[in-house]
């Protein structure tokens, strides 16, 4: 490889990490113990209630809809690489295999960056009222039975314990 080729290389493997660390922010606010700047400072409302049952769910940060990101990183970074090998026509044949083998690869890269391990909650509330909350697992559990608190402000509920 030379160096141009070498350079080109960096750029995708720096473009590709970038938009994949980017991509997989989405999903942050929906940990119980993770607050935004503009949650901050802002009164909550606390409501008791019981836990009824915890289930464990997948949160996908682009709603089940692939993001181009991870497939264009991926096939810059497999075309470079590709091309690489050989020369003339199977330097271009390579390159072109490696980019669509790179944009697979880094479609479904992506895709399993930007989901992560929730749980619904549900709870009855002390005046009976059922209701389910779903935030990301980070390491709090629930049980049915265990009394928590739902923290609410501006349209979010967190469940606590």
């Amino acid at each position: 490889m030379n160096k141009s080729t070498i350079a080109v290389c960096a750029l995708a493997v720096a473009c590709t990490v970038g938009m994949s660390g980017c991509a997989s922010m989405g999903g942050m606010g929906s940990s119980a113990d993770v607050y935004n700047d503009l949650q901050t400072q802002h009164e909550q409302t606390v409501r008791m209630a019981t836990v009824e049952s915890v289930r464990p769910v997948t949160i996908d940060a682009n709603d089940g809809q692939p993001s181009p990101f991870g497939a264009i990183g991926g096939g810059l970074l497999g075309a470079v690489a590709g091309s690489a090998i050989g020369r003339g026509h199977g330097s271009l044949l390579s390159g072109v295999i490696g980019g669509i083998a790179g944009a697979v690869a880094g479609n479904e890269v992506e895709g399993r960056m930007d989901r992560q391990k929730g749980l619904e909650i549900t709870v009855r509330l002390d005046n009976g009222d059922l209701r389910a909350i779903t935030q990301s697992a980070d390491g709090q559990w629930f049980y049915a039975g265990q009394r928590v608190r739902l923290l609410s402000s501006g349209g979010i509920t967190r469940v606590t314990a």
